[in-house]
């Protein structure tokens, strides 16, 4: 596909709706809309929204009534001239006119029109310097955001948050690369270069910030990617119930009947900003009857796949074997909160045993709630929160790595900085240091575009949707 293409296609949903988009970007955008559409004055004004009569080709009649805004280059999203065009939001007009404006390709020389493969109006805005790699990946984040709070952290994103945290880095190394690049190429001028001191103390500053973007990750990837929560408990602690005021609607049914939950049930919520995949198991207990042992044996697999465990008891009834002994299963996996269910029932338990009954002295987050009453609820929420994302200032921590593809870039980084500070440490030859040095650099700027290859970028904004 040629980059000098004009590109077409429908950028609202599919669907019905109250208005629908069909975006233009090339050299041929605003020429083509402008054989398509009646306007009352002409030429059309860039960045100006101007009124007008979409027109069959062959019959002259009026087919919609639209609303056209161009934007010539430099100053559009992709660089190049782009025209978009807001129709009325019915499937078969925008069509149509997506289909009238690759008609016009065999209409008129001057390049050619073809629909715009996934993301490729990004990909040009990135390929004309538009926008970095990061900024492009934060586009798409943004788009798939679940949460309000995934949106602000993409916007950030967007906006080079995580460039601009980048950016005095690169220019460090760069300088640095310069200084040494200097004193090899007239070592007889004499010219001044950095000390090995110098040098290890510029390296040293370069990884420590950087080391806090890696330690950041696990924070981002559940921000980005949210988590999975097992609800787990023995036959009739609540565990449904609770699930249901998590949820705060009636998605799983709720019984006195133990045994009633025989399979997984799913639903997302929203904890603190981040996704949160709950699933409700079946009871965990030992059974003769073959379909809610099979539930059971789910229950297991979900629970060894989850990123955080909710152990449910009955805190009416006080702490059984049973709950031991999924405690001692629990705790092994990962992180693990514990809630004493039915507190507004006279006690017989307490969360203090917990303590008592692990001989290595490690000791569960215990929330008393209520799932009738609704009791501990918002405590829960909390810290569930605590334990897999602990809380974070946006306003002023916002540069933060949320992708797989950052975290990799910015670790192969700091394995080049690491050999780079080794070598200054035995004083190689500046020759072999500069090697690490431009290896560090390479990796950043990999991470933000500046050296890339067609196979990655494909990779990236094949995960975009059609018209962005």
């Amino acid at each position: 596909m040629s980059a000098d293409d004009t590109i077409v296609a429908i950028a609202t949903p599919p669907g019905r709706g109250g208005i629908g988009v069909v975006r233009l970007s090339g050299a041929r955008a605003i020429e083509i809309v402008s054989s398509l559409i009646r306007f009352s004055k002409a030429p059309l004004e860039t960045q100006r929204a101007t009124r007008g009569d979409f027109v069959e080709t062959d019959s002259g009649r009026v087919l919609d009534h639209v609303v056209v805004t161009c934007f010539r280059r430099p100053r559009s999203y992709t660089g190049e001239d782009v025209a978009e065009v807001s129709c009325h939001g019915s499937p078969v007009v925008l069509r149509y006119f997506a289909e009238c404006c690759l008609g016009c390709s065999q209409e008129r020389a001057g390049g050619s029109v073809r629909t715009a493969d996934p993301g490729e109006f990004t990909m040009r805005a990135f390929l004309n310097g538009r926008i970095d790699l990061t900024e492009a990946e934060a586009i798409r984040d943004l788009i798939q955001s679940q949460t309000l709070y995934q949106a602000r952290v993409a916007a950030q994103q967007m906006g080079g948050a995580l460039s601009h945290r980048l950016r005095p880095h690169k220019q460090a190394l760069v300088a640095l690369i310069a200084t040494l690049e200097a004193g090899i190429d007239f070592a007889e001028d004499d010219l001044p270069v950095s000390s090995w001191a110098e040098i290890a103390s510029h390296l040293e500053a370069i990884q420590t910030d950087l080391g806090k973007l890696v330690e950041g990750y696990a924070y981002g990837r559940i921000v980005r990617e949210g988590l999975t929560l097992a609800i787990v408990g023995r036959p009739n602690v609540g565990k449904s119930s609770l699930f249901n005021r998590l949820l705060n609607e009636e998605r799983a049914i709720v019984t006195a009947i133990p045994g009633t939950t025989r399979d997984l049930v799913t639903e997302s919520a929203a904890v603190g900003g981040i996704p949160v995949r709950l699933v409700d198991t079946a009871g965990i207990r030992e059974t003769t009857d073959a379909v809610e042992a099979m539930g059971v044996e789910r229950s297991r697999q979900a629970i060894a796949d989850s990123d955080l465990r909710l152990l449910v008891v009955d805190a009416a009834e006080g702490w059984t074997q049973a709950d031991r002994q999924l405690l001692s299963e629990m705790l092994p996996l990962g992180a693990l909160v514990v809630a004493c269910n039915k507190s507004d029932l006279p006690r017989r338990g307490s969360e203090v045993e917990i303590a008592g009954m692990l001989s290595d002295g490690r000791t569960p987050a215990v929330v008393r709630t209520s799932a009738l009453t609704g009791a501990g609820v918002s405590e829960l929420r909390s810290r569930i929160l605590e334990l897999v994302a602990p809380t974070r200032d946006l306003a002023s921590d916002g540069a933060f790595l949320t992708d797989a593809r950052h975290q990799q870039l910015v670790q192969q980084s700091l394995a080049s900085l690491a050999r780079a500070r080794s070598a200054a440490a035995d004083r190689v030859p500046h020759e072999m240091l500069l090697l690490d040095l431009y290896d560090a650099l390479r990796a950043l700027d990999t991470l933000t575009g500046a050296t890339t290859v067609d196979d990655l970028l494909g990779v990236i904004f094949s995960t975009f949707c059609v018209g962005k």
